[in-house]
């Protein structure tokens, strides 16, 4: 007997079938951009450096590793700080999904997986664009006469995974700052990140910030474990490779440096440490956007 299968047609979030730029800006420190405004999405990631935006009547400061979206017809401009000369990612994209409501004035940060997607997306349109990525006044891309099989699709793939991406990762960060308890254990835990974060530098033990944070060993240990979710030299370490990330991508110092500086006795330890907790050495963590698309399309263009 011949079964009769019906297909589950796949629901859609979001759905981009238009893009108008792609760009990887490398801006003097003193850059400024006058502003605009323009009736599609526009998402800005800081991949080195500062900016200086203005989102209509909002004004703010956008670091390295973060993001922010302009909705549509929202006037917007940005400006170097004057004194990093800063790289940034920007795309534009029309989207009528009704959960791009969320992007709205939103700025994020971006991890790991957002920051490939973000690689990938610049990448494709070096496959699929002759336009150059770096060209402020480009008003259309240009179609290249001989593009790489599904680049284009992988750009539109690309944008909304990120877009799924951010979206959760949101409702999970949200999800766990409303655990957080109040009272007096806030007060320890924000005095005992504070000195981890003034003596980042230090080869801290345990006992160490016990004395510091005035308390015992155990009451130190059950108030990570139930508001952190991990113990305190855990958190210590990553902090530290927090630090240790942005060395990685400034690029001033080599792996060797940035381990004896956060204060680590080999840079085999440090590298070990690195992988356990990032997923990747020290070295596969310097690829960045600008890397990865630097790269790519050297590769690509060499062909």
């Amino acid at each position: 007997m011949k079964k009769q299968y019906k297909p589950t047609r796949l629901r859609r979030i979001f759905n981009i079938s238009d893009i108008y730029t792609v760009h990887y800006f490398e801006y003097e420190k003193n850059y400024a951009f006058k502003g605009e405004s323009h009736d599609f999405w526009e998402i800005v990631y800081v991949d080195k450096g500062e900016i200086e935006i203005d989102m209509g009547d909002e004004k703010h400061v956008l670091s390295q590793g973060h993001a922010v979206f302009h909705q549509p017809n929202e006037y917007h401009n940005l400006r170097a700080n004057g004194i990093v000369a800063p790289n940034l990612v920007i795309i534009s994209f029309s989207c009528k999904s009704p959960a791009m409501d969320f992007f709205r004035k939103r700025i994020l940060p971006i991890s790991d997986i957002e920051k490939h997607l973000l690689a990938t997306i610049v990448k494709e349109a070096t496959r699929s664009f002759s336009s150059p990525l770096d060209n402020t006044f480009l008003e259309k891309l240009e179609r290249r006469k001989e593009e790489s099989l599904g680049s284009e699709q992988m750009i539109s793939l690309s944008l909304e995974h990120l877009l799924i991406s951010l979206h959760r990762n949101f409702d999970g960060i949200r999800r766990i700052s409303s655990t957080l308890k109040q009272g007096p254990d806030q007060d320890l835990l924000g005095n005992v990140l504070s000195f981890l974060q003034e003596n980042i530098c230090e080869k801290l033990t345990f006992s160490d910030i016990t004395k510091a944070a005035n308390t015992s060993p155990t009451t130190l240990k059950t108030l990570f474990k139930e508001q952190v979710g991990e113990g305190v030299m855990t958190h210590f370490t990553k902090m530290k490779f927090a630090v240790a990330k942005t060395m990685i991508r400034e690029g001033n110092y080599n792996i060797s440096q940035i381990a004896s500086h956060l204060g680590f006795d080999t840079i085999h330890l440090f590298s070990r440490r690195f992988k356990q907790i990032e997923g990747m050495s020290p070295t596969e963590y310097g690829r960045s956007v600008k890397v990865v698309f630097e790269e790519d399309t050297q590769s690509f263009l060499s062909k």
